[in-house]
């Protein structure tokens, strides 16, 4: 008989598998997808009132009632003008209007010549603003009775502030009272603290320039905080309301609208009215 042949098992030794590496092929292809995904989105919500005119999204009665609003405001920024001929006509800048061609900066509605503006100098203790020595120079350039501001912000010491304004602004003859722009409520102070770091601010400044400061606010600000307890200032007051047309006798100057289109200035701007001629305006000047 023939002997059996036994056959052994082999063992099979399995290696172990690789741990997928972290930017494998396909990972790295969805992480590229992905990518351009968040990239195309992000160019489309940029572009999203423009891609939404292009392509129809945005409705004609949208858009007329756009036009109609600017038509409006048009029209009363008009006949409030046309209620103060005689009075001297300006505008305020920051750089939120970006590179002013000052050289074209010289009418409104083609008709009422610009004798001022107010340019915007500063903001809380540690910021100057982006386009306060362009605007400064150009505006002397171009002729135009000049004056600084500066944006105060309540929740800050009130001297480092007024020591910025000093910093930065130099005034000469000829130039705007310095002013203090105050809009808003303090978040972690009392309304008897921020009135204290107003007048310190209004102090300091007045006795750098040896001139008193103009106050720029709002209306219901100027009745609600300011009116009785800074009555010894003058003040530069904000109302675009369309059923106010006419200047209150107690205002130095009236902010009447932020909507208005001035040559030599991109978008819109804010215009001011003084409450008197431009032989009025001239004498409250720094001498």
């Amino acid at each position: 008989m023939r002997k059996q042949t036994v056959r052994r098992k082999t063992n099979v030794i399995r290696k172990p598998k690789k741990k997928a590496a972290v930017f494998s092929g396909k990972l790295l292809r969805y992480a590229i997808i992905t990518f351009f995904v968040v990239l195309l989105a992000g160019i489309g919500f940029h572009y999203r009132n423009g891609l939404a005119y292009y392509f129809g999204f945005k409705s004609d009665k949208i858009i007329k009632a756009e036009r109609e609003a600017q038509r409006i405001s048009d029209v009363r920024n008009y006949q409030v003008l046309e209620k103060h001929e005689g009075k001297s006509i300006g505008i305020d800048v920051s750089e939120y209007q970006g590179k002013i061609r000052w050289s074209y900066v010289d009418t409104l509605e083609k008709k009422y010549p610009l004798h001022y503006v107010f340019i915007r100098a500063t903001v809380g203790k540690d910021r100057k603003d982006r386009q306060f020595d362009r605007n400064w120079l150009g505006a002397k350039e171009n002729k135009m009775i000049r004056g600084a501001y500066h944006y105060y912000r309540p929740n800050e010491n009130s001297l480092e502030q007024a020591a910025l304004f000093i910093k930065t602004v130099t005034l000469h003859k000829g130039d705007l009272p310095p002013v203090l722009d105050i809009e808003k409520l303090p978040k972690n102070q009392s309304i008897v603290n921020l009135k204290l770091g107003l007048k310190r601010w209004l102090h300091a400044v007045e006795s750098h320039y040896g001139v008193k400061p103009i106050i720029y606010t709002g209306e219901r600000y100027y009745d609600d905080f300011l009116k009785e307890e800074f009555s010894d200032y003058l003040f530069w007051i904000a109302n675009y309301n369309f059923y106010r047309e006419e200047i209150d006798e107690d205002w130095l100057f009236w902010q009447f609208t932020e909507k208005a289109s001035v040559p030599g200035i991109k978008g819109k701007v804010d215009v001011n009215i003084y409450n008197g001629d431009l032989q009025q305006l001239q004498f409250i000047t720094v001498e």
